[in-house]
């Protein structure tokens, strides 16, 4: 908890620091790489530091910390810090370098604000920013105890194409490690110019397989760094390959228990759905599971027969798909897809659950663009699902946060 002094402090200069934060992130950023030049070659994202993306996620995720402490005090926004703690693990971020961080974000409030950060405000806001620290320091510590190790190899034991533009790579880790399903391994690769560049990929199978796939999807804008090293991974490798790989990590998993389950996704947002649904296949689940997937046409479809075939294998699950794009003479082909079997519903145009019979108590896992998470949290809480049962995965920085 903050102390009741800092408390006032940060309750009356939150609307000041939260209309400057980006401006803050931003010149936070431009110092820090100035200084550290190997941060952004070897840690952060190149990409998402080129679109602004992660400044933005950056500013939302300290405002947000800010504002609970002071409105609600003693509690701590733990899926927000969970989400991170897991994405640091698997970056392999050292506690060492939080006083980095701490030293160029507290250098750029200053510069950003000048005479308004009296001795009390820098005192109140240093007080915020290492709670949040060593709450995710803590976090982290136990995600890495759980690992039990870091980076590791793993031999490429099969390359396949799934679309035009989305490979599959079958994975073999130098030792067994398990996962949970819905969680992601992160991968290093050397780019062309010397940079180490790390991205995260989610499990796409059950940990019941031995090996670990993932699902890579190239950006077709050649020269976009947000897609370097996914195009990296395209374009070279190949069965037989080594690639470097973190343990996995990431807190949305497969809920536990018994109830009824959603599991939504659009695009190639389907991987850790795919994920969960060959585990409870390999389970012999019974479950209820209504899964939901939306896609620009079946053939941009990734793993599309696999997610038909999985659900046709839970005797308790349906599978209600949407395209955008659904050709004439693909309508007969998407229905032959999906067998003819009952619960299986293909359909033109955007996810709509209204249709849908969602039981009271259905826990939600979404995972896909944010304006397609968004869209259907709208639409589940419009139709009484309570906020704490749904669950979501963002590829790349949090921007659901910073728009919150």
């Amino acid at each position: 908890m903050l102390s009741p002094e800092s408390a006032a402090t940060i309750r009356a200069t939150l609307p000041v620091i939260a209309g400057a934060i980006q401006d803050i992130t931003a010149r936070f950023y431009d110092t820090m790489f100035a200084d550290n030049p190997e941060l952004l070659r070897d840690l952060f994202n190149r990409g998402n530091q080129a679109n602004g993306e992660q400044r933005v996620a950056l500013a939302g995720s300290i405002a947000a910390f800010a504002t609970v402490l002071v409105e609600r005090p003693g509690e701590l926004p733990g899926t927000m810090l969970s989400r991170i703690a897991n994405k640091h693990a698997s970056l392999g971020v050292t506690e060492e370098q939080y006083a980095v961080v701490h030293k160029y974000l507290f250098g750029a409030i200053g510069e950003v604000l000048g005479d308004a950060v009296t001795p009390e405000v820098a005192q109140a806001w240093d007080e915020v920013y290492w709670l949040m620290a060593e709450t995710l320091i803590g976090l982290e510590r136990a995600l890495y105890r759980e690992a039990g190790r870091g980076w590791t190899r793993a031999t490429v034991i099969e390359r396949r194409d799934e679309t035009a533009d989305v490979v599959a790579f079958l994975l073999r880790p130098d030792l067994p490690m398990p996962f949970r399903p819905g969680q992601y391994v992160s991968v290093q690769v050397t780019l062309p110019d010397g940079a180490r560049q790390i991205r995260q990929y989610s499990l796409s199978n059950a940990p019941q397989r031995g090996d670990w796939r993932i699902t890579v999807k190239r950006v077709r804008d050649e020269g976009a760094p947000e897609g370097e090293v996914s195009n990296w991974l395209y374009g070279h490798v190949r069965a037989g390959d080594v690639l470097s790989v973190s343990a996995p990590f990431g807190d949305l998993t497969l809920p536990e228990g018994d109830g009824p389950l959603l599991l939504a996704s659009a695009g190639i947002g389907v991987t850790p759905i795919l994920s969960m649904l060959d585990h409870l296949a390999a389970t012999g689940s019974e479950r209820r599971v209504l899964v939901v997937h939306a896609d620009r046409s079946p053939d941009a479809h990734v793993h599309r027969e696999e997610l038909a075939d999985l659900v046709a294998a839970l005797p308790g699950a349906t599978l209600h798909r949407w395209y955008e794009d659904l050709p004439l003479d693909q309508v007969d082909d998407a229905a032959h897809a999906a067998g003819h079997v009952a619960g299986h519903v293909t359909a033109l145009g955007r996810a709509d659950l209204s249709a849908i019979d969602l039981p009271g108590d259905v826990v939600a896992c979404l995972c896909g663009p944010l304006p397609f998470m968004r869209a259907v949290r709208a639409q589940l809480v419009e139709l009484g699902v309570p906020a704490s049962g749904i669950h979501y995965e963002v590829f790349g920085p949090d921007l659901w946060i910073a728009a919150a």
